[in-house]
């Protein structure tokens, strides 16, 4: 009896609800027509454009939105941030902490170093190309060259000319005998080939710098295994028991005041 009471319960319920929900939705269509809410139209035509303005204007919105798209690549690969991120990165894995600073912290402190070397840069490009261009002075082309011949300025102070050989090489392009060179023929090189030579010599001074700062930390690596393995403790991991000196070696040279101080002087 309780098994049949239980189930009529469950029915009783289950119609209920349906009930509930029937009336709900007729009540509200009810509602809706009584109201004679108006539907919007939506119509979206492609129609050949009337004159060539509206074909230049067409193609000026996709250049503006194919930079923004490009914005972070333009901001790592031609400013300081790439060796500043990979000297980062490098001290953190040397000194072990895994993910201690996080990579937000670490992404934020590059950027802060990069706007803090890269000011008198954007200084140069807001006076050369931002205002002339929003005063009117110059066309759209005459800001993109203007904003280029400080970046310009800057990647050729920091590239080794070697790797612009590498790329003047690969365009068939006469090379550069020697660094004096540079000055005479930079309005000859190509953004093209000067872009990714700046970058090549981003990651090889950025490997340098890591390589350096790996030193003093496999030291005590090496100091601390030798001295576990001396006292048998072989089962305990060296890795656990150098972290603490590592920590307190960084500490006591005051390790992030030397490393920022002398990353951010390596920029000439």
């Amino acid at each position: 009896m309780k098994r049949i009471d239980k189930k009529k319960v469950i029915k009783i319920i289950t119609l209920t609800i349906m009930l509930i929900i029937f009336f709900s939705v007729i009540s509200y269509g009810q509602e809706i027509d009584e109201q004679n809410l108006p539907i919007p139209h939506i119509n979206i035509d492609l129609e050949p454009a009337e004159g060539p303005q509206e074909v230049v204007s067409t193609l000026q919105i996709l250049f503006i939105i194919t930079i923004i798209s490009l914005a972070p690549s333009i901001l790592i690969m031609m400013t300081s941030f790439t060796r500043i991120i990979i000297v980062l990165y490098f001290l953190r894995s040397a000194i072990g902490t895994q993910q201690t600073p996080p990579n937000q912290v670490l992404i934020g402190l590059a950027l802060f170093l990069t706007l803090f070397i890269m000011s008198p840069t954007l200084a140069d490009i807001n006076e050369q190309a931002i205002k002339p261009y929003t005063a009117g002075q110059i066309t759209q082309a005459e800001a993109i060259d203007n904003a280029m011949n400080p970046l310009r300025e800057f990647m050729f102070r920091q590239v080794r000319t070697s790797d612009l050989n590498l790329f003047m090489g690969i365009s068939n392009a006469e090379p550069i005998e020697n660094a004096e060179n540079i000055e005479q023929i930079k309005e000859q090189i190509p953004s093209r080939v000067l872009i990714p030579a700046f970058i090549i010599s981003e990651l090889k001074t950025a490997f340098m710098i890591g390589f350096l700062l790996y030193i003093p930390f496999i030291v005590i690596d090496m100091v601390v295994a030798s001295t576990l393995m001396s006292m048998g403790m072989m089962m305990l991991p060296p890795a656990m028991i150098s972290l603490p000196f590592k920590i307190l070696l960084f500490i006591l040279v005051d390790g992030w005041n030397l490393v920022i101080g002398q990353l951010v002087q390596t920029f000439k």
